[in-house]
C-alpha cells in the first residue's frame, strides 16, 4: 500500500506534506471559481436584498433540524456585539453553556477548546464535564480512545459530526479525531442519558457527544498554528477562508495541518494529515446549503496495554519491545495501524412556507486500514479455519514456527441520508422524519515472514498452504437500517410549559459471512425492529429556572461482526471466538428529572435512573503468544444503574470564572452471567468501568490580553471484571494552560502564544480499562463447574507533556 511507503522511505514525508498542502489550496480556489459562476446567478432569486446577515469565522453551525432549526443569521456588526456580550458572559471559562432542552445537556464551547492542547482528541476536551470519563494514553492519537459517560463505554455512546453518524459503523467505536481538527471546532455537546430521536444513531444507548464545525466566513482570511513540545510533539495548521465570493451568498473555507511526535512510553511514532473544508451557500434568509469534507490519512506504533501484573512490575516501562530477537511478535515496528478516513456530507435546510422547513442530507463516510500486529504461524501442523495443513507452502520438510507481521486489510464504508420535515406553528412543533443507512465491512489477515533483522516488505508473497491465504477469519459484513419517527412539541402557559412526546421505529438487518474452511454458520445474521417511544417535559419556573423531566428509550446492535461468526487462530482447529447466544439488541430505558438555574451563578443538577436489557460488553484479548487483539464480546444480561450529576459555574468576575462537576453513580448487574462453562454469581455486582464518585474544577482567567486556564479531574476506583475482584484505583490529573495575545502592530495580524502543561504533577496511573474480564481469579461456578482467571487489560494515562503554540489569526 502506498501509505506504508510512506513509513519505511522518510523522504517521502516531505513530498506528501506539500501535495497534500498544495491539494488543499488547489482545492479551496477550484472550489471558489467554480462556485462564484455557478451560483451568482440562483443569488439573484434570493430574498430583495439578494443577501443573508453574515457570520463570522468561528462561530458554530447551527445545529441541523435533526434537534432544532438553523436559527436566522445576523448582520456583521450586531453578530460582533453579540460575540463581545457572550465572552463576557461565558460561564465557567467556556464549560458551562446555557441550555434549553429538557435533558440533561453539557457543552464545551470555542471559548474553552481555543485554550487547550491542539492536539488533543474531542473526546478529551469534554473529559471535565459531568459523568465524563476519558482514558487519555497520550497528547496526540489517531484513531480511537476510550470512554464512559454515566457507566457506558465508548460504543454505547453515539458520536456525531455536523449531524453525521462519526463512530465504526460496526465496532462502534469513536472516530472523533480523524473527523475535524480541534481549530475548526465550534463546540463539543454532551447528552449524558438520553438519545434525541431523530439522531441518524443504532448503537448510542443513552449518550451522545455532538461536534459542531466553525462556519466560513464573511472576507478574506485564515488562521495559522505552529506547535512543539515534549516528545517530538509537533502540530502545523493552516485555514483560509474565502470570504464571500462577489455576490453569490457563497463562502467557503478549507484548512490543512500536520501533527506527530513520539511514543512517550517505548519506542515508535504517531503521524497524522489532515483536511477540512466547508462550503457554504445561502439561498435565502432561511434556506442554505453547505458541503463539509474531511479527510485524514495517519500512522501509529500501537501502544502495548498492561494487565495488572505487568503494571504492577513494569509500570510505564511496559511497552512493545525496541530490539528485534528472533521469534519475537512483540516488537515495536511490526505492531501498527494505518488509518485512512474520507468523510463528507451535504446539509440542505429549506424554508418552505411560513412556520414549513424540510431538512435533507445526505453523507458517506470511507475508512480504511490496515491494522498489523506479531505473530507466530506453524510450519507444519497449522490450520486455516478447521482444516489441518501439512507444510506451509515453501516450507516443506522444515518444522517449528515462522515469526511473522499480521496484516489486517480491512475497508468499510458508510452511506446514508437523513430528512426532517418540521411544521411550526404559535403553539405547537410538529416534525416528521426518516434515515437510511446502508454500510459494509471487509477483512481478512495476511501473513508475512520476517527477515533475522525484523524486517518485511509487501515485494514478498504473504504465507499460503495449499494455495490458500493463512488466516484467522475472511468475513465480510453488511448492514442496512431504515428509520422513520414522528416528534410533537406543544408549548402552553405562555411559553412556560413545553411537553413533547415521540416516537420512532427503526428497522436493521445485518448479514455476516465468515469465509473460512469449517466455519459454522459460514452465513449468519437478524432482522430487527426497535420501536422506541420518548417523552419530555419542562417548565420555566422564572426566566432564569427551569425544570424538566423526561422518560426515553434507545437500542444497540450488537457491535461488530464477531457475535455472528467464528474467528480462528492459526494454531487450533478450536475456534478463538464464538458467536454471541443472544443477537437480541441491547435496550435503555431511562428516566431524568434536573433543575437549572442561569444567572451570574450558572447552575445545573439531575437524577437519573436508567435500565439496560440484553447488555453487551465489547471487550478485546491478546491471542496467546501474539500481539493479536481479537473482539470477545460479553453477553452481561441486565444492568440498573441511577445517580446524580451536577455543573456549576461563574460568569467572568474581575477577569476570572470558575467552574465544577461532580457525579455519583450507582450500577448493579442484574443477573448471574453465564461464563461458557457455568454462570457465574454477578448479580448485584457493579458494572466495570463504572466509578462512584467523578467530578473536575475548572479556574480560567482572561483579560483580552493574558489567558489562563486551569484543571483538574478526579475518577473513582473501577472494576474491570464483572466478579468484582480486580479494580484499578481512583486518580486525580490536572492542566494548566497560559497563554498571551501579542501586538498585531496595526496589522490586520492578531497573533497570541500559549504555553499547555497535560498532566502536570507527572501523575502514572492506569486511566481505563481495555479489555474486561469475567472474574479474574478461577472459581467455581454456580452449578459448580470451574470457570477459568481472565486477565483484564488497561490503558495507560498520559505522561506529562508540555507543548508551546504560535497562533496566528488574519
Amino acid at each position: 500500500m502506498k501509505i506504508l511507503t510512506i513509513r519505511k522511505y522518510g523522504t517521502s514525508y516531505g513530498r506528501l506534506r506539500c501535495h497534500l498542502f498544495s491539494s488543499c489550496i488547489m482545492m479551496t480556489c477550484g472550489i471558489l471559481m467554480n462556485t462564484e459562476q455557478s451560483f451568482a446567478a440562483q443569488s439573484d432569486r434570493t430574498s430583495p436584498s439578494g443577501k443573508v446577515g453574515n457570520i463570522t469565522s468561528g462561530s458554530p453551525r447551527s445545529p441541523a433540524p435533526s434537534t432544532t432549526t438553523r436559527k436566522e443569521t445576523r448582520p456583521r456588526q450586531e453578530s460582533e456585539e453579540l460575540s463581545v456580550v457572550a465572552q463576557h458572559r461565558n460561564s465557567g471559562g467556556g464549560l458551562l453553556v446555557r441550555q434549553t432542552a429538557p435533558v440533561a445537556v453539557s457543552e464545551v464551547s470555542r471559548a474553552y477548546i481555543s485554550k487547550q492542547v491542539p492536539t488533543v482528541s474531542p473526546t478529551q476536551l469534554i473529559a471535565s464535564l459531568p459523568g465524563v470519563q476519558a482514558g487519555n494514553e497520550g497528547p496526540l492519537n489517531t484513531e480511537t480512545e476510550t470512554m464512559h459517560i454515566r457507566g457506558l463505554d465508548q460504543t454505547q455512546i453515539g458520536f456525531l459530526f455536523e449531524g453525521v453518524p462519526v463512530s465504526d459503523a460496526f465496532s462502534y467505536a469513536p472516530w472523533a479525531s480523524s473527523m475535524v481538527d480541534n481549530e475548526n471546532i465550534a463546540s463539543v455537546k454532551v447528552t449524558q442519558g438520553s438519545v434525541d430521536l431523530s439522531a441518524p444513531l443504532y448503537n448510542a444507548d443513552g449518550a451522545i457527544v455532538s461536534m459542531q464545525e466553525i462556519r466560513p466566513s464573511d472576507k478574506f482570511g485564515g488562521s495559522v498554528d505552529f506547535a512543539g513540545g515534549t516528545h517530538s510533539l509537533q502540530k502545523q495548521f493552516i485555514r483560509l477562508n474565502s470570504g464571500e465570493i462577489g455576490h453569490s451568498d457563497v463562502r467557503a473555507f478549507a484548512s490543512f495541518s500536520h501533527s506527530a511526535g513520539n511514543l512517550w512510553r517505548g519506542m515508535g511514532n504517531i503521524e497524522r494529515y489532515h483536511i477540512d473544508a466547508n462550503l457554504e451557500k445561502r439561498w435565502s434568509r432561511n434556506s442554505t446549503s453547505d458541503i463539509v469534507f474531511g479527510y485524514t490519512t495517519s500512522h501509529q506504533n500501537i501502544y502495548r496495554n498492561p494487565s495488572l501484573a505487568q503494571w504492577n512490575q513494569y509500570g510505564t516501562s511496559f511497552n512493545y519491545d525496541g530490539k528485534y530477537q528472533a521469534g519475537d511478535s512483540n516488537y515495536y515496528a511490526i505492531n501498527e495501524r494505518f488509518t485512512n478516513v474520507v468523510f463528507g456530507a451535504i446539509h440542505n435546510d429549506f424554508a418552505l412556507a411560513k412556520g414549513l422547513t424540510l431538512h435533507v442530507e445526505p453523507y458517506t463516510t470511507f475508512q480504511s486500514g490496515p491494522n498489523n500486529y506479531g505473530s507466530t504461524i506453524p510450519i507444519a501442523g497449522g490450520y486455516i479455519g478447521t482444516q489441518q495443513y501439512s507444510y506451509l507452502d515453501g516450507y516443506a520438510g522444515q518444522s517449528g514456527k515462522v515469526t511473522v507481521e499480521s496484516v489486517h486489510p480491512w475497508r468499510q464504508n458508510t452511506s446514508g441520508f437523513t430528512t426532517n420535515l418540521n411544521w411550526k406553528t404559535k403553539h405547537n412543533s410538529l416534525s416528521v422524519f426518516y434515515w437510511y443507512s446502508y454500510g459494509g465491512h471487509t477483512e481478512y489477515q495476511d501473513q508475512y515472514p520476517l527477515s533475522s533483522t525484523g524486517s518485511w516488505n509487501y515485494g514478498e508473497k504473504y504465507l499460503t498452504a495449499n494455495g490458500m491465504r493463512v488466516t484467522g477469519y475472511q468475513e465480510n459484513t453488511r448492514q442496512q437500517v431504515n428509520a422513520i419517527g414522528i416528534d410533537d412539541k406543544v408549548t402552553l402557559l405562555g411559553g412556560r410549559l413545553v411537553l413533547d412526546a415521540g416516537f420512532k421505529a427503526s428497522m436493521a438487518s445485518v448479514t455476516a459471512t465468515e469465509d473460512l474452511p469449517g466455519a459454522t454458520p459460514y452465513k449468519a445474521g437478524k432482522n430487527y425492529f426497535e420501536p422506541t417511544p420518548q417523552f419530555l417535559a419542562s417548565y420555566n419556573i422564572t426566566r432564569a429556572d427551569q425544570v424538566y423531566m423526561n422518560a426515553t428509550t434507545s437500542y444497540r446492535l450488537p457491535a461488530g461482526w464477531s457475535p455472528y461468526v467464528q474467528q480462528f487462530s492459526m494454531t487450533s482447529p478450536k475456534p478463538s471466538s464464538e458467536p454471541t447466544a443472544n443477537l437480541n439488541a441491547e435496550y435503555f430505558i431511562g428516566e431524568e428529572v434536573g433543575y437549572r438555574h442561569n444567572g451570574p451563578i450558572n447552575f445545573s443538577a439531575s437524577w437519573f435512573h436508567y435500565n439496560l436489557t440484553n447488555h453487551q460488553i465489547s471487550s478485546s484479548s491478546y491471542l496467546p503468544g501474539t500481539s493479536v487483539l481479537i473482539s470477545t464480546p460479553i453477553s452481561a444480561g441486565g444492568e440498573e444503574a441511577w445517580g446524580f450529576q451536577g455543573e456549576i459555574g461563574t460568569r467572568p468576575w474581575h477577569h476570572i470564572s470558575a467552574y465544577a462537576s461532580g457525579q455519583y453513580l450507582h450500577t448493579a448487574i442484574g443477573n448471574n452471567v453465564n461464563a461458557g462453562t457455568d454462570y457465574l454469581p454477578t448479580k448485584g455486582k457493579e458494572e466495570p468501568g463504572s466509578p462512584k464518585w467523578s467530578g473536575a474544577i475548572g479556574l480560567t482567567y482572561d483579560d483580552g490580553t493574558y489567558f489562563s486556564n486551569f484543571n483538574l479531574r478526579y475518577q473513582g476506583r473501577q472494576y474491570s471484571t464483572l466478579m468484582n475482584d480486580q479494580k484499578i484505583p481512583g486518580y486525580i490529573t490536572a492542566d494548566l494552560n497560559i497563554g498571551r495575545t501579542l501586538p498585531s502592530f496595526h496589522t490586520h495580524v492578531h497573533p497570541k502564544i500559549m504555553l499547555n502543561l497535560v498532566n502536570m504533577g507527572g501523575v502514572n496511573y492506569l486511566s481505563s480499562i481495555n479489555g474486561f474480564g469475567m472474574t479474574a481469579v478461577t472459581r467455581k461456578g454456580i452449578q459448580g463447574n470451574t470457570v477459568s482467571a481472565s486477565t483484564p487489560t488497561y490503558v495507560v494515562g498520559s505522561a506529562f507533556t508540555a507543548m508551546v503554540s504560535l497562533t496566528a489569526d488574519f
